[in-house]
């Protein structure tokens, strides 16, 4: 059974559509109008191993904002309608990357109770024409679709970017272990029987 899925979104603000195939390989088209988010796409893709289209457009002459909080709304959409009933998933996923001076570790739980954790400060406001608090904003909006706990944490680091860059190569490898089919569980791998 394929566990891929189509999200389009259509507002006054962004217009996105995405598909992602949780058995990939990590490739994919990735068109948005953020180019530092679609460099963190693209790790997450890659280090997650699943294939991702996106192709995003939207109101960023005022900025970023309403372009990256859709783009998390559309993927955590996209995540819980490609797990399906859930049947026979890991269900919980951690991760820790190191990039040159950063250190981070994400870890999640498709429980569909949305919740997020965010420890770890940025040392600065912007990577280029991105404004850092939108990492929070895209992850939020991420767990809240998939219906997911998501734990970020950055341990250490200096250089902001690389900092963001070991979050998301973290959150494509724990929601890669989460995802992966475990033949030891039979069913949903809850007491309740029900995720």
């Amino acid at each position: 059974m394929s566990r891929e899925a189509t999200v389009t979104r259509e507002t006054k603000e962004t217009q996105i559509t995405l598909l992602i195939n949780l058995d990939g390989d990590g490739s994919g088209d990735l068109q948005t109008p953020v180019p530092f988010m679609t460099h963190m796409l693209d790790a997450f893709r890659k280090h997650g191993q699943f294939n991702l289209d996106v192709n995003a457009s939207g109101d960023v002459e005022i900025d970023a904002h309403h372009t990256t909080e859709d783009l998390g709304i559309c993927l955590g959409q996209a995540f819980h309608k490609a797990l399906g009933n859930k049947y026979g998933i890991k269900r919980f996923g951690n991760a820790f990357v190191p990039m040159d001076d950063a250190l981070a570790q994400v870890v999640v739980d498709l429980s569909d109770r949305p919740h997020v954790e965010f420890r770890g400060s940025l040392p600065t406001n912007r990577v280029g024409s991105f404004d850092t608090e939108l990492v929070h904003e895209f992850l939020w909006k991420l767990a809240l679709e998939a219906r997911m706990n998501l734990h970020v944490i950055i341990h250490y680091g200096m250089n902001t970017h690389h900092m963001i860059e070991a979050v998301f190569k973290a959150l494509g490898r724990a929601l890669h272990e989460a995802v992966s089919i475990d033949p030891k569980v039979k069913g949903i791998p809850s007491t309740k029987g029900k995720l």
